[in-house]
């Protein structure tokens, strides 16, 4: 079994951390049939895209992508069926297909980016990566949702949303998660994602519960997020070449990746075999820290993905 070399941290200088930071403006844009709404963050440099997690929105990405403003202008995506971008009629919601929503996105800047992608957006960028390294210039992947079968519903933000996919019983199931209030579902999401609930800021919290009124208004919002969950089950069933380990090696791109010590939803148990089948992997494992690490840990985080870019500069990496 081959060392892992450890991720190294940047010492270049960054903003001040303000936590008090807005989301990012966004704007629909005509993305293969899509009106896919993207929040893009001003900066210099190359671009940086970002993709949210199941459940999650381009907003996951504010404080991150504030921090590295100074070295990449940012884009963070609503996959379609989340955040505000209604999905087109037939979507299937597969990994595979929100990948090819991703790679028609990438298209359009005409030069490689620097992909990042948490949980279900990390398998995403995986494929991205795997299948068009032309389009992808450094990969980082902050707790990628990897195949993790442990029977453990508690990894759930409620235990319920595993039934609801399934015939019959599904339907009553989803009635009943319907009947959550945004209040529950934010805190839901936020004591199984973050080391230390205690530690979010009540505007964040705010900010949470108003984008799940939203999704409450959407008609396509608990569809899509119904889906997303059984399309991501099913690839960590799926044998062969089109298994996420299988995939792994075949990403050319330098990867970051990043795990949160305490992570509930997907184990860090998994982070060195991630980093090691990764052909230009490397690891950095972050203590006190959830399942989203570019929201609990955004400077520490922006410090690693610019150790990457600096050893990438120097071809050490």
């Amino acid at each position: 079994m081959s060392t892992l070399i450890p991720a190294p941290l940047s010492s270049a200088e960054l903003p001040p951390l303000d936590t008090s930071q807005k989301p990012w403006p966004g704007e629909l844009v005509q993305v293969d049939g899509h009106e896919v709404h993207v929040r893009a963050t001003p900066g210099e440099g190359p671009a940086a895209v970002y993709v949210h997690g199941l459940g999650g929105s381009a907003t996951n990405w504010t404080d991150l992508s504030a921090q590295l403003r100074g070295h990449v202008r940012g884009f963070s995506v609503d996959l379609p069926g989340f955040g505000r971008s209604e999905p087109v009629p037939g979507y299937d919601f597969s990994l595979t297909t929100h990948a090819r929503t991703v790679i028609a996105y990438l298209e359009t800047f005409g030069e490689p980016v620097h992909l990042f992608g948490n949980s279900m957006g990390g398998a995403i960028s995986v494929i991205v990566a795997a299948s068009r390294p032309d389009l992808v210039r450094t990969l980082t992947l902050v707790s990628p949702a990897v195949p993790d079968l442990r029977p453990k519903l508690d990894r759930m933000s409620d235990p319920r949303m595993a039934l609801a996919v399934l015939p019959v019983v599904g339907a009553k199931v989803r009635r009943e998660l319907a009947k959550l209030t945004p209040q529950d579902r934010t805190r839901q999401m936020i004591e199984l994602c973050f080391s230390d609930p205690s530690l979010v800021p009540d505007h964040r919290i705010e900010e949470s519960i108003s984008e799940n009124e939203e999704r409450a208004r959407q008609r396509w919002a608990a569809q899509a997020l119904n889906r997303s969950t059984l399309g991501l089950m099913t690839s960590w069933l799926t044998p062969g070449p089109k298994s996420l380990w299988r995939l792994l090696p075949r990403v050319q791109a330098p990867t970051l990746v990043l795990w949160g010590e305490h992570d509930r939803l997907v184990s860090v148990r998994k982070g060195p075999r991630t980093a090691r089948l990764l052909p230009r992997g490397r690891l950095l494992v972050l203590p006190n820290t959830g399942h989203v690490a570019q929201m609990e840990r955004p400077a520490t985080v922006a410090r690693a993905v610019l150790g990457m870019w600096e050893a990438v500069d120097r071809s050490t990496w």
